[in-house]
C-alpha cells in the first residue's frame, strides 16, 4: 500500500499529500523536457484531460536524473504549460533514484514491470499506475501513455 502521508510539492510552491488523492486512480510519471520522450507529453495531458472528472490524475516529476531537465521549477511550468498546455499536477524537480530520492519514488519502485522487473528508474516518462486499492503497475518509457494495456487498467478501476 502507498504511504498516504508522503509530502508532494508542487512547483508553485503548494504543499499536497498523496493522501489528497485517495480513492483515484494515478499515473505516477519523471519527466523530462529535453528527452527524445518528452512529446508524451501530449497523450499524459489527453489521458488527463479524459479521465480527470472519473478518478484519475497524471502526477508529473520533473527529474534531471538522466541530465535532461535542466530548468528551474518556474522554468519547467511554464514550459509545461505553454508547450504542451499541461493541466495536471506537476511537482518540484526530484530525484528518481539513489540515496535521496523522492520517497513516493521509494514506495512505488518495488512495482514490477511486464517482464517482472522492479528496482531503479531506468530512463525519463517511466510510469507508475496506482490503483484505489493500492495495488501498483510499472510501464516502463517506451509504453506511450495511451498504450491498450495502460488505458484498459485506468478505465477498469476509475472510481466514478
Amino acid at each position: 500500500m502507498t504511504d498516504g502521508t508522503i509530502e508532494l510539492l508542487r512547483n508553485d510552491g503548494t504543499t499536497e499529500h498523496l493522501s489528497d488523492y485517495e480513492g483515484n486512480v494515478l499515473l505516477v510519471v519523471n519527466l523530462a523536457s529535453k528527452c527524445g520522450f518528452t512529446p508524451q507529453y501530449e497523450a499524459l495531458e489527453a489521458l488527463q484531460q479524459k479521465y480527470a472528472d472519473r478518478g484519475f490524475t497524471v502526477l508529473g516529476f520533473p527529474s534531471n536524473q538522466f541530465l535532461q531537465e535542466g530548468g528551474s521549477d518556474e522554468e519547467i511550468a511554464e514550459y509545461c504549460r505553454v508547450t504542451w498546455g499541461v493541466t495536471f499536477p506537476v511537482f518540484e524537480k526530484a530525484k528518481v533514484n539513489g540515496r535521496n530520492r523522492h520517497p513516493l519514488y521509494r514506495d512505488i519502485i518495488d512495482a514490477k514491470d511486464t517482464v517482472g522487473l522492479a528496482g531503479p528508474v531506468l530512463w525519463n516518462f517511466e510510469k507508475f499506475l496506482i490503483l484505489p486499492n493500492g495495488e501498483k503497475h510499472r510501464f516502463r518509457t517506451k509504453t506511450e501513455p495511451d498504450d491498450p494495456a495502460l488505458v484498459s487498467l485506468i478505465e477498469a478501476n476509475l472510481p466514478r
